[in-house]
């Protein structure tokens, strides 16, 4: 057997050898990346399907808030906040419906929908888009201690004109108006000169800053 043919021969066995002691394995490794590769596209699929399922029950909410159907609302509401709650289409639900329902001046179940949105969104813009919307309806509703609880849970710079606005109408209500001067003078300070909202914020800080008129009758000194 010439040397080049015994070289060949050696190797053969030793890759027959290597293949006898660690073929089981190889083959499990790669039924295993197969299942994985596999098991991949079966989820991303999955959640492919999930996405767009949620989008159709938003689609069915929009159409009942557009038609007033306060019963195919409710429904479809507790279908994607039981079925989709890890979808953003869920948050966008919830907040709809709390627009419909500050429309009908119905103020705690939009709070209820709002403060759901909030836990069940993760983007932080929208979180804090919805924190704006939850201290509004709160004012309104007239809690506006949980108002600015709401809005102190908010990061600094997201939104800050309207949510010094919104501090300053709490504050208000709360019958500190020193404490609401300094919260429309942020709000001012923040705005564009000609941003739509500096008007209405200034109006409402030359409210208070002037001096309360006098009582019919009396003699001013």
């Amino acid at each position: 057997m010439a040397f080049e043919d015994y070289d060949e021969y050696e190797q053969g066995e030793a890759v027959r050898k290597w293949i006898k002691e660690n073929g089981i394995a190889v083959a499990a490794g790669v039924v295993l990346a197969l299942l994985l590769i596999f098991g991949w596209r079966q989820w991303q699929a999955h959640k492919t399907n999930h996405q767009v399922e949620a989008a159709a029950q938003f689609a069915v909410l929009q159409n009942a808030v557009q038609g007033n159907d306060k019963q195919a609302m409710s429904t479809a509401l507790g279908n994607l906040q039981k079925n989709y709650a890890n979808t953003p289409y869920a948050a966008f639900g919830s907040a709809a419906v709390a627009e419909y329902d500050v429309g009908k001046n119905d103020l705690k179940p939009a709070a209820q929908n709002l403060q759901w949105a909030m836990a069940h969104i993760d983007q932080p813009a929208l979180k804090s888009l919805f924190t704006l919307r939850l201290a509004r309806v709160l004012i309104a509703e007239g809690q506006a201690k949980q108002a600015l609880d709401a809005l102190d849970g908010m990061p600094a710079g997201d939104y800050a004109a309207i949510a010094a606005e919104l501090r300053g109408d709490a504050q208000l209500k709360l019958g500190k108006p020193d404490a609401a001067r300094t919260a429309y003078q942020q709000a001012i300070a923040k705005l564009d000169a000609d941003a739509p909202q500096r008007n209405a914020v200034q109006m409402k800080l030359d409210n208070l800053t002037q001096p309360a008129a006098a009582p019919t009758g009396s003699n001013p000194r």
